[in-house]
Parts: C-alpha cells; sequence; structure tokens
C-alpha cells in the first residue's frame, strides 16, 4: 500500500569535500520509520545521488545515539555506503551533539566518531572486518578489456585482488599515471560485469604517487552517474587490501584523492591499524 501524507524531507550533504564544490553527495532521511523499501528506492532514484542514506530505526534499546540505517542508490539497495554514512553522523552531530553513533547496517553495526575542528564536523567510521579474494582469470580479462587496459599496465607492486569492507570492490592500480587519467569505459557494459560478480561497490583504479598517498577513480555506473566523486567504501576496502597484501606498515595512515575526473575533488584520511576494521574519516557539508 502506498504511503499517505506529507513526503519525508530530504537532506543534501557533501561528503569528504576538499573544496566547497567538492566532495560527494548523499542524500540523508533521518526520519524513514514508516518507509517501505519501495519508497525508499523511489526518493533515491528522485533524489539521483549515488547513495541516499534513510534512518529506518531510531533509539535502539533506548540510545538516542543508536540508530539503524539503511542505503539505496538510484538503482537498488546497498549494504552499505561509507560517504552517505558520514554525511548522516554530521547531520546527526549538528542536531544532538558530537560523540559516538553506532549505526545498525545491512553488513553490520557501525561506529562513529563525531567532533568538532575549525574545518566543521569530522566522522570517522570503522569498517567491518576487511577480507580479500582473487579474481577468476576470465573476470580478470572482462575487466582489463572494458578498461582498454593490459596486464602490464598495472604497478606491480600491488597484485590485483578484490576487497570487502562492507561491498566488493575489484582494486587496480595503475603503474603510470597517463594511464590512470586517460582510460575510458563503457558505463553499461561495465554495470553488466559488476552485477554479474555481484560488486555492489565500485570498480577501484587508482594511482600510488607515494606509499601512502593515492589518486582514486571509483567506477559506480548508475542511472546518470559513471564515476563517484569519494567512497568510504571503497577507501576502506583500500585500507584492508594494503594491510593483507603488506603494502604498508601497520599501523599507517594513508590520503585518498577522489573526484578530480568528475569535477568534485575529494579526499578521505584512512588509518590502518594492525587488526579489526579500518578506519576511515572526513568532514561532510550542507548542500545549499
Amino acid at each position: 500500500m502506498p504511503e499517505l501524507g506529507t513526503p519525508p524531507a530530504v537532506l543534501r550533504y557533501a561528503a569528504f569535500a576538499a573544496t566547497p564544490g567538492g566532495g560527494n553527495p548523499a542524500g540523508i532521511v533521518l526520519q524513514a520509520g514508516k518507509l517501505a523499501a519501495p519508497a525508499m528506492q523511489r526518493i533515491a532514484a528522485e533524489v539521483g545521488y549515488a547513495e541516499t542514506a534513510f534512518v529506518t530505526e531510531r533509539d535502539i534499546a533506548g540510545d538516542s545515539r543508536h540508530l539503524r540505517l539503511r542505503f539505496f542508490s538510484p538503482g537498488a539497495e546497498v549494504p552499505f555506503c561509507g560517504h552517505a554514512t558520514i554525511a548522516t553522523a554530521v547531520a546527526l552531530a549538528e542536531r544532538a551533539g558530537t560523540g559516538t553513533f553506532v549505526f545498525e547496517t545491512l553488513v553490520g553495526p557501525v561506529t562513529i566518531e563525531t567532533s568538532a575542528d575549525g574545518d566543521g564536523i569530522v566522522a570517522a567510521f570503522t569498517s567491518v572486518e576487511p577480507e580479500v579474494a582473487p579474481l577468476a582469470p576470465e573476470v580478470e580479462g572482462e575487466l582489463f578489456s572494458l578498461l582498454g587496459l593490459e596486464r602490464g599496465d598495472l604497478d606491480p607492486r600491488y597484485p590485483l585482488l578484490a576487497a570487502f569492507a562492507g561491498n566488493w570492490h575489484p582494486i587496480l592500480v595503475l603503474r603510470e599515471r597517463a594511464a590512470f587519467d586517460c582510460f575510458t569505459f563503457d558505463p553499461g557494459s561495465m554495470r553488466t560485469l559488476m552485477d554479474a560478480q555481484g560488486w555492489r561497490g565500485t570498480v577501484s583504479v587508482l594511482h600510488a604517487t607515494t606509499p601512502t598517498d593515492f589518486a582514486a577513480r571509483n567506477l559506480f555506473p548508475v542511472g546518470t552517474l559513471t564515476e563517484d566523486p569519494a567512497t568510504g567504501s571503497a577507501a576502506a576496502s583500500l585500507g584492508g587490501y594494503l594491510r593483507a597484501t603488506d603494502s604498508i606498515t601497520v599501523p599507517g595512515t594513508v590520503a585518498v584523492h577522489h573526484g578530480e575526473h568528475v569535477g568534485r575533488p575529494s579526499v578521505l584520511t584512512v588509518e590502518i591499524p594492525r587488526t579489526g576494521g579500518i578506519v576511515v574519516s572526513g568532514t561532510a557539508v550542507p548542500i545549499i
């Protein structure tokens, strides 16, 4: 039965913004307890951002800072979304004060710490336990073909693997900056491959400018989108990948620069502990 009454308010925030016009836009519905999944899907499609977050339950076990979230892209529900998590935490902290929040998600509970600094409110989430897995040879071949790349374009220091910290992301680190900047792909064909492999996150293509500084392009063809300006899920997966492949000394911190190729520069800070979840932090600002 369709929902009746006034449509819920949708907030719009840009997460991980490096400039006033940067960051990754997210929709946020703070009062979504009465919405069924089809209504949330419809709202996400109308908003048109990569993801919209819906707070479907508040005051879990009597704790006003313990909430349940669901995430929808314009095309489907997404198990976890990092930038919408950051944006929601900042929006809540603006209204309820900084401190710790716990979000129940489809991938499990996610803890978010919020604090105030000179740039506003900073939020940091700790991912679920990360994993890595190899890609089947035929999937690797199709991925290279879709990107117009060859195995020799990979940076030999970083193996091609899929990484998980809430969503699965294949991770390709390219040796040359020119190859990173210039590759192209057909969005429809990439979407078909991603759906067939169950990749609910992005295809994460990177270039290591230093061992602790990465440029990233996160391919996410859905609706009118082709590349995601910034994704906390991919950043967390990268952190897990770097630890699993012994590509960084832990504990360690890396910076990930997204969004340059889609005109929305973004910066994410990724803290990689010796064990456990990966910590991703950044700011979020209202979109006026």
